[in-house]
């Protein structure tokens, strides 16, 4: 028996065993001590609040909500207008990255030297006063409704850039089945371009039939059935600009800061992964024919993005994560709706802060999935 115990391995899982009790200990404590602490203060528990009157509104909404609606439909307002954030700053703040990062290589001494001033003063200035230069220095400053910026439809004043919107009427399907068409066709020409690859060596650049398939194949559609579409138009009305589609401030605000601060960390990830390329993949490119900008995008990049991934993916949670600052300049996100408002409103802390966390474990755990097997395209197989 004294065997047994004093054996590494049986010591290993009792210790494990020993922690994993404590852990539940110490979450039961927790538990009982908030339900007591909530109850001898004669405060509400549960998450029946979801289901009581909002009475507030939202100034940007995804989905329908009035301020009759209930605390769970401004959650569900709250978290589109989270991910709509930081879905598009994920897109744009890669690709500004990119850029950055490959111009900070470049042998353009200008190029080059500006870059390196951009990564340097962005990424040590902190996020949450970028924002705050963004809104109030930048977007608040435009003028008023009535004396707005114009450039043929679109407007710019301080209550939001106006522009142009689709409104669709009947027949608008057959645009999105035009764009389906062009996304099986384009399927195919990648199947063809890595079989032609495979058997002949063939180099067969898809991207330009790509391009003409989801401009050509929609529009046909759409003029087959009859140009189901129109378009809102802003224009001048007597107290503000009325028609189309306004981007509120707020929203470009934290948009535009979360994006040139993470292109920032992105610069210089994709910096390092370039530098981490062997110099014989440069000189085998060289030897072959191939260009600069062919040996970058062929051999250089994706031999990179081996480099690149696992860090680029803590960037894209820090963006996420990020986005709750929204509060400081008040655009109506996940934290400013739900840990805020809806906190405020109903007294139930707990419960709030509870979903809010989950939400963001959830998403940083769906994103991280993603990339992890975005990761492992990119891995080297061995044989």
């Amino acid at each position: 028996m004294l065997d047994r115990i004093y054996d590494p391995k049986t010591r290993g899982w009792l210790m494990q065993l020993a922690l994993v009790l404590g852990l539940l200990f110490l979450g039961y404590e927790i538990v009982t001590n908030t339900a007591a602490n909530l109850k001898k203060q004669n405060l509400a528990s549960g998450f029946a609040f979801l289901d009581r009157t909002s009475g507030f509104d939202i100034s940007q909404k995804l989905i329908s909500y009035e301020n009759t609606s209930t605390f769970g439909r401004a959650f569900w307002v709250g978290l589109l207008n989270t991910i709509l954030v930081a879905s598009i700053g994920i897109v744009l703040a890669t690709g500004l990255g990119f850029a950055i990062g490959l111009a900070r290589l470049s042998s353009n001494w200008l190029m080059a030297r500006l870059a390196t001033v951009y990564v340097e003063v962005v990424r040590n200035v902190p996020l949450l006063l970028q924002l705050l230069f963004w809104y109030f220095a930048a977007l608040r400053s435009l003028p008023m409704p009535l004396e707005s910026h114009q450039w043929g439809s679109f407007f710019a004043n301080r209550r939001g850039l106006y522009f142009p919107w689709p409104e669709w009427s009947t027949g608008a399907g057959a645009m999105l089945n035009g764009a389906l068409l062009a996304g099986v066709l384009t399927g195919v020409l990648i199947w063809v371009a890595a079989r032609l690859r495979r058997q002949y060596g063939a180099a067969f650049s898809v991207w330009p039939f790509a391009v003409l398939l989801f401009v050509n194949v929609p529009l046909m559609a759409l003029l087959l059935a009859g140009q189901p579409l129109e378009f809102s138009l802003p224009h001048a009305g007597r107290y503000n600009v009325e028609g189309g589609v306004v981007l509120q401030p707020e929203f470009g605000a934290l948009l535009i800061g979360l994006v040139v601060y993470t292109a920032a960390f992105i610069a210089e990830i994709v910096r390092a992964g370039v530098l981490g390329v062997p110099q014989g993949q440069y000189e085998a490119a060289a030897a072959l024919g191939l260009s600069k900008a062919q040996a970058l995008r062929l051999v250089i990049i994706p031999l990179a993005m081996r480099i690149v991934i696992p860090p680029l993916t803590n960037q894209y949670l820090n963006l996420t994560k990020n986005s709750s600052l929204a509060v400081a300049i008040g655009y109506p996100d996940l934290v400013s709706v739900f840990s805020g408002t809806v906190l405020n409103l109903s007294n139930q802390a707990v419960e709030v802060i509870l979903i809010t966390m989950a939400v963001y474990l959830t998403l940083s755990l769906l994103t991280s999935l993603a990339m992890n097997i975005f990761n492992a395209r990119f891995a080297l197989v061995e044989r």
